[in-house]
């Protein structure tokens, strides 16, 4: 399942970025960028950040031991199909 950035109108003659999933639902939206180039600079940096970003619980609930294996499980299983050729690939050479 293949998700995708798209570009998108925003407010004032400005552009957003939408990340949809491989369905094509809206996973998350952007604040608003004045040019296209600005907008897929934003994209890069998301790219780059994503990966490996730590997750920082600002919600009302607490953080719990199981909240955290459960985002480190979703971590290993949903990798992007790449990882997965890469990981194959090491445990065969095992």
């Amino acid at each position: 399942m293949a998700g995708y950035f798209e570009l998108v109108d925003g407010p004032n003659d400005g552009y957003r970025i939408a990340l949809r999933d491989g369905e094509g639902d809206i996973l998350a939206m952007s604040t608003t960028f004045a040019t296209k180039q600005s907008a897929v600079r934003g994209i890069s940096t998301l790219r780059e950040i994503a990966g490996t970003a730590l997750i920082k619980d600002r919600s009302h609930g607490r953080w719990t031991p199981s909240l955290e294996r459960q985002a480190h499980h979703l971590h290993l299983f949903h990798q992007p199909a790449w990882r997965k050729h890469e990981v194959r690939s090491a445990a065969g050479r095992s």
